[in-house]
């Protein structure tokens, strides 16, 4: 589709491994590192799979501001809204210029210990979490250097407004449109019961220091997990760059909450 419509594609290696075993015999150009990227940048990124995939798109446009297409292969599909049965009609968008970027926020940590090194960026959220079935750990957080609260909790996400329909949403979290420029922090299995989401500036710099009766706990950044020991302070905050979403047509949240979620629908007449 993309050769006869005059569209030149570098795959990524993976992909291109994958495509060589269905039988395709065509020389592909490929990359596996963001600077591969980087040397033949794209006009834009097409990410096929599920939402994570595309979250993972993020390590490779960083900086970049390439545009991200998501085309949803999995099942829920909040940032990738495109199928795979419209492909044809993706390619006539993308020749004509038929859709819009939407801009995203990205969160970034900060630590003197290097955590996730060049790859310490989300798009979704950032979460602290206990390492086992035990006893919950107890989360010092401050905003801008002041003390806020202590969480007694399981754990502490941090999320984007993108990600706010994600895993800080299962836990109790607000929705957040993407324009809305925002952070949610919402903890995991709070143990006092006052305890509850609360949006802040994205302005904001917001600083953990994790206590408890083990030796460490976890922190992820979207799906990427590591393991930290306890008293490692960790800042967290808005990235100076922003995520470049494509949206095809005529694209709305609204609508796409109402899909994703059935809102409105009416169980009793199914």
């Amino acid at each position: 589709v993309g050769k006869s419509a005059g569209i030149n594609f570098i795959i990524n290696s993976e992909g291109a491994d994958f495509l060589e075993k269905t039988g395709l015999s065509e020389e592909l150009l490929t990359y596996s590192s963001p600077q591969d990227l980087h040397n033949n940048l794209p006009q834009m990124l097409i990410s096929m799979g599920g939402d994570g995939t595309l979250l993972e798109t993020l390590y490779y446009v960083k900086k970049t501001k390439t545009p991200v297409l998501g085309i949803n292969l999995g099942r829920l599909g909040f940032l990738t809204h495109a199928t795979d049965s419209q492909i044809i009609k993706v390619v006539d968008c993308i020749k004509s210029g038929k859709y819009k970027i939407e801009e995203r926020s990205v969160l970034k940590i900060n630590n003197e210990h290097h955590l996730f090194e060049a790859n310490s960026f989300a798009l979704n959220d950032f979460t602290i979490h206990k390492r086992d079935t035990g006893s919950m750990i107890i989360v010092d957080t401050y905003l801008n250097g002041e003390y806020f609260t202590n969480y007694w909790a399981d754990g502490v996400i941090v999320a984007t407004p993108t990600g706010s329909t994600a895993y800080s949403l299962s836990c109790g979290g607000p929705i957040i449109f993407p324009e809305t420029n925002s952070l949610v922090i919402t903890p995991v299995a709070p143990h006092n019961l006052s305890m509850r989401p609360i949006i802040v500036p994205d302005s904001s710099v917001i600083s953990f220091r994790v206590r408890g009766r083990g030796e460490s706990h976890m922190v992820s950044l979207d799906s990427r997990f590591t393991v930290v020991e306890y008293n490692h302070e960790i800042g967290v905050q808005i990235a100076d760059f922003k995520f470049q979403l494509v949206r095809l047509g005529n694209f709305s949240f609204i609508e796409t909450l109402r899909e994703k979620l059935k809102w409105g629908l009416d169980y009793r007449n199914l």
